[in-house]
């Protein structure tokens, strides 16, 4: 899901970073491009804790409706991304010294054997961000 965020910069400060779907989730950066990624970390953690509160978490404004407000207007919008909770159940194969070395791991990090999986996947693609090219 991708939601709108509104980037702020005054003067003397850092680029600002809010979200008028979630009142009160801000983040800064220094640049532009680390006030993208606090952002986004900013929403997450957001997101997560309203899931762990058991609130509603609304769907996304429109763009038109965001810049429709006079507040808005002199803030730069762009998308922000947020991973999906729904899972897929998948089938894979494995050597088994290979499956083995995943078990342990997951056990002494105290993870599912699905869990330590993309957990290693998530890792492995922050470590090489977007030189991984798919087909």
């Amino acid at each position: 899901m991708k939601y709108i965020a509104l980037i702020h910069k005054e003067e003397d400060s850092d680029y600002g970073v809010s979200f008028p779907d979630f009142p009160g989730c801000v983040s800064a950066g220094e640049t532009l491009e680390q006030a993208k990624t606090m952002a986004q970390e900013a929403l997450i953690n957001h997101i997560n804790l309203l899931r762990e509160m058991h609130e509603q978490i609304p769907a996304p404004s429109a763009l038109e409706e965001i810049m429709s407000c006079l507040e808005n207007r002199s803030a730069i919008a762009f998308l922000v991304e947020v991973p999906s909770h729904h899972t897929v159940r998948i089938n894979i194969t494995l050597p088994e010294d290979v499956l083995s070395i995943v078990d342990q791991r997951a056990r002494r990090l105290n993870l599912s054997r699905s869990a330590f999986l993309a957990e290693a996947a998530l890792h492995f693609g922050k470590q090489f961000g977007n030189k991984i090219k798919t087909a």
